[in-house]
Formats: C-alpha cells, structure tokens, sequence
C-alpha cells in the first residue's frame, strides 16, 4: 500500500527585485571612471635604473671588450686601435676648433634635405593610399626605390647636377621620400573604415578629410615612416659625402671618414664611425622618441607610463 506525502510544499524562492534602470549619470559616471586614467610620476631612481642604467652598462660592456681586444692584440694596432687612442683623436679636433663644424655642416644638410623629403613624401603617400590607379602605378615604385641603395644615386647625381649641395639634396630626397610616402600608406591603410564615413558624414572630405581624419588617424604609422625616413636621409647623406669631394661642400661627417681613410688613420676612421652614430641617435631619442611617446600617450597606449 502506497503512502501519500502531506507535508507543504516548500514555497518558491521569492523573485528578486527589479534592478532599478541605469540613468544617463550613471550611464556617464562609468564612462568617465574608464576614461580617468591615474598617472604617478615615476620615481627619478627608477627611472634611471630603468632607461639609463642598462644602455651606461652596454657602452661599458662594448668598450671593455674593445679594450680588451687591443690589449690581447687580437690583430695590429693600426687596425684596431684603443678607445684611449679614439678619444685622442676626438680632443684633437676639439682643440683644433673643426669638431662642431664637421657635424654642423653634415647636419644642417640632413635636417635640410629630410624637411624637404617630408614636403614631398607627404603628398604623395596620400595619392597613393587613395587613388587606386595612382598606387597601381607608382606603388610598386615606391618599394623598389626604398630597397634601392642610396650610394647608386650619387654618380647619377654628379653627372645631372655637378658636385654641389644641390646634388646632396638629391641623394637625400631620393633616399627619403619613398619612406615617409610608404609609412602615410600604411597608416592610412589601418585606418577604421568608420572614421572616414564618420569623417564624411560631418562634411570633412577632400582635403578637409585629409587633414583632419586621414593623418591624426594615421599618425603612428605616419611617424614610423618619419623615423625610416629620416634613417635613409642620414645614411644617403654620408654615402653622398663619401663620394663626392669639392673644397666648394665643405667638411662634413662623411668627408672626414673618407680623408681618415686615405690617411690610414684608424683612430680617426672609428670617431668619424662613433660621430655618425651618436647624431643618428641624438636626432632619435630628442626629437621623434618624445613625438612618438606622446601620440601614443594621446590614444592611451602609454597609460600609466611617463
């Protein structure tokens, strides 16, 4: 005989309460508490540990196993001199007064020539980027000309234009221009779709939509093209003063590398290597690294970081 359960059924669990519906304060509160970011300064010991330590620590490395190398004697001592003999060679055109204006002069045409390189690039990497036929003809030109070497320009160039700045310039501009032009492509090829719909919706289109939405949008990559640019302008220079000598160009960094070489003077050969490296770098971290930095900062790619 089956037995019959009479006990009450437990009662269901009671419904919770309807969350009240979020206000637009609300609603602009938590955007806002997303868009706050909380920047701390870093510490100045951090910092130095961080940035300044390890490259002080990788010159030292280097010069202690240059060192080193001279005093085994790795090879003749003319071929491979001491640091102490490099900074030797450095007071001597320190003393002699030549030192500044050697780089000066170098400088002055690679600054020069690279704000020209920036004139003319500029336009044409948008061309390419947004008329199809244009980048169907000339991109694949742009390509080849950037894996060109610079040096095979300057016998081309003394022929058109004599040995003068004139010709520099040229070195300059054909080594330049097909990489700030191949970086605003690339840019402009990530930029979203819907910015430029965006863009032409609130009527900023030709060269309005240009300015304001194509480049700000592509500026990261724009900048990467302005660095390589500025590689190629500094390399394409000192191949330029390698070649070319006239009393009428003056003496630059490149000119100086190739009378140490003449001279067999080795000390001089490696500060002239040591000059070009250090400027190369300068220009870097004083001028593009903090550009660079604060585009970025600017996206919130840096967040939380000086």
């Amino acid at each position: 005989m089956s037995s019959t359960d009479t006990s009450p059924a437990p009662n269901p669990a009671p419904n919770p309460a309807p969350a009240a519906p979020a206000t637009t304060d609300d609603l602009g509160a938590g955007l806002d508490a997303l868009d706050a970011v909380v920047l701390q300064r870093v510490p100045l010991s951090e910092t130095l540990r961080k940035k300044v330590l390890p490259p002080v620590l990788a010159v030292v490395l280097v010069l202690g196993a240059w060192q080193l190398a001279f005093d085994l004697k790795l090879t003749d001592s003319y071929k491979l001199p001491s640091p102490a003999m490099v900074w030797q060679s450095l007071v001597d055109l320190w003393q002699a007064g030549t030192l500044f204006s050697i780089i000066w002069t170098s400088l002055w045409r690679g600054v020069s020539g690279f704000a020209a390189a920036v004139v003319i690039g500029t336009p044409i990497g948008l061309l390419v980027a947004r008329v199809k036929p244009v980048r169907t003809a000339i991109g694949p030109i742009l390509s080849g000309l950037q894996s060109l070497p610079s040096v095979a320009w300057v016998p081309a160039a003394v022929i058109w234009l004599g040995i003068n700045d004139q010709m520099m310039f040229a070195v300059i501009l054909l080594g330049a221009v097909p990489s700030i032009a191949n970086g605003l492509v690339a840019g402009i090829d990530q930029v979203p779709p819907l910015f430029l719909r965006a863009g032409r919706t609130m009527g900023a289109t030709g060269f309005a939509g240009a300015r304001h939405v194509l480049l700000p949008a592509a500026l990261p990559g724009y900048l990467a093209g302005l660095k390589q640019g500025w590689a190629f302008a500094w390399r394409s220079l000192m191949a330029a003063e390698l070649v070319a000598s006239s009393p009428d160009l003056g003496l630059g960094l490149g000119r100086y590398l190739e009378n140490q070489r003449e001279q067999n003077d080795m000390p001089g050969v490696l500060l002239g290597i040591v000059i070009i490296l250090f400027v190369g770098i300068a220009i870097d971290l004083l001028v593009f690294s903090p550009i660079e930095r604060r585009v970025l900062r600017s996206r919130g790619l840096l967040a939380g970081s000086r």
